[in-house]
């Protein structure tokens, strides 16, 4: 075999590999610095032209070598790239990964062990039962036998939790606030259930009072109760001990989906925000937003291993009966996807380097940047922030002057602005609809933040620039 052929494993790999990291690490820094910023400029159309320019023909008839390819393609995607470790990059739940977790992706990435069975990845097999059960007991403390799943995020585990209930009530009815997810709603759709019970949420969050009537009034039978820990646009916490009390008094169930704010169970300071949350039959959290992995890094974990046997498949091939009598681990019940990559590895090398306290440091470092954020914007005469308490790392606000304008032209500065940022790759910030204090829905600016090493100076900066470019905008009479 050529060089360019050689393979990433066995004895030579480690050699081989260790050269193309090289240049995958030197291509990575000049990309960076090409780009300068958390974006790149010029938008869709230009980033689309720049690659192509740089990087056609897509598929050549002749190769131009490993060496060659890295240094094009992956200086075209790094300069090209949103890069979620620059403090003006805020407007997402997309986390920038720690290097040790990176690390680890690429070994899991060379190993290429599959967990679809125990011998395509003994070692792996093993080191995700051990980390699941850890996780889980995190997320229910005391019980007997807690047990979690892999997944590919809260859209995964949200799926596999609506599933469950499914098969432990059939026809079960979803309830869930407007806060919700919306991959609660398209669960239910893809596993053939009767449309989710959508219920309003002023103020952000579901109100018990609003479920305790819905379970009231709705038909008879079995409900499921979706709680949000962690709303997408706010980053609120739903009252949980309250709606747990309320699904038990009507014999309903509560899963909570927690995919933003699971790790706060990570903090000493911080877990007492999910007091309520070991009620639910089922908890999805993410580890690739505040839990700084490489996507993909998901999580559904249940009191007890016996909730998930509805997984439970026979595939002979796989999981042969004598093979799992005689001791083989069966792993089709360990997921809804059959071919799995190790995702588990990163994880355990990050709980293994910083420790429970450690990752729970790190969630403690957004939770007070954001507070922070939101008291500089509370002191910004030129910005004004979303009433009420900041979320776990979420501050919604938007210019002065979108105030001063007629609702709809309001909202369309807000959304200028973002939009003007993204194009010059100045910043990246997201966008939200909620209300006011009048109650009536606005659009928002959101700022989501992930990296744990940002600065008071540098939130500052980020507001000055959404002010200026604010003024700009309304200067100019763009809107």
């Amino acid at each position: 075999m050529t060089p360019d052929e050689a393979l990433a494993g066995g004895a030579q790999g480690p050699e081989i590999l260790g050269k193309l990291t090289g240049v995958v690490l030197d291509v990575l820094a000049g990309g960076a610095a090409a780009r300068g910023g958390p974006l790149p400029t010029g938008g869709p159309e230009e980033v689309g032209r720049r690659l192509r320019e740089a990087c056609e023909p897509f598929l050549p008839e002749h190769g131009t070598g490993a060496e060659e390819s890295l240094r094009t393609l992956v200086r075209a995607a790094a300069e090209g790239a949103a890069d979620p470790a620059d403090p003006r990059c805020a407007g997402h739940l997309h986390c920038p990964p720690l290097a040790v977790a990176a690390a680890a992706e690429l070994a899991a990435a060379a190993l290429n062990q599959s967990l679809d069975s125990w011998d395509q990845a003994p070692a792996a097999t093993a080191l995700e039962r051990e980390v699941c059960w850890a996780l889980a007991a995190l997320v229910y403390p005391g019980r007997a036998a807690p047990d979690a799943l892999v997944t590919s995020g809260g859209t995964e585990s949200n799926l596999v939790a609506l599933l469950l209930a499914r098969e432990r009530a059939p026809g079960v009815r979803v309830l869930c606030g407007a806060n919700a997810h919306h991959s609660v709603r398209r669960a239910a759709w893809l596993l053939g259930l009767p449309e989710p019970v959508v219920l309003p949420c002023p103020g952000g969050r579901l109100d018990p009072r609003t479920v305790d009537t819905a379970l009231s009034a709705g038909r008879s039978g079995p409900a499921l109760v979706v709680a949000t820990a962690g709303t997408t646009d706010e980053g609120l916490v739903d009252p949980l001990p309250e709606l747990a009390a309320v699904a038990r008094r009507h014999g309903a169930e509560l899963h909570v989906d927690a995919a933003y704010g699971g790790p706060l169970l990570f903090s000493d300071r911080l877990a007492p925000r999910l007091d309520g949350l070991a009620s639910a039959v089922s908890v999805a959290f993410d580890l690739h937003k505040l839990g700084w992995q490489p996507v993909a890094a998901g999580l559904l974990a249940v009191p007890d291993s016996g909730l998930l046997r509805p997984l439970e498949l026979r595939a002979d091939y796989l999981n042969a009966g004598d093979d799992t009598e005689a001791g083989l681990p069966d792993l089709l019940g360990r997921s809804v996807r059959t071919t799995r990559r190790p995702d588990v590895l990163k994880i355990a090398v990050t709980l293994r380097a910083l420790g429970r306290t450690g990752v729970g440091a790190l969630v403690e470092r957004c939770v007070d940047a954001a507070e922070e954020c939101g008291a500089l914007v509370d002191a910004h005469p030129e910005l004004r922030r979303r009433h009420g308490p900041v979320g776990i790392s979420t501050v919604l606000f938007r210019p002065v002057a979108a105030d001063r304008l007629p609702p709809e032209e309001g909202d369309a500065l807000v959304a200028e602005v973002r939009r003007r940022l993204l194009a010059g790759g100045e910043a990246v910030v997201g966008r939200a609809v909620a209300e006011d204090t009048a109650g009536c829905a606005r659009l928002w600016l959101k700022a989501t933040l992930l990296h744990p090493g940002v600065t008071g100076a540098e939130l500052a900066g980020l507001l000055e620039l959404v002010a200026r470019t604010a003024g700009t905008a309304t200067t100019k009479g763009t809107v």
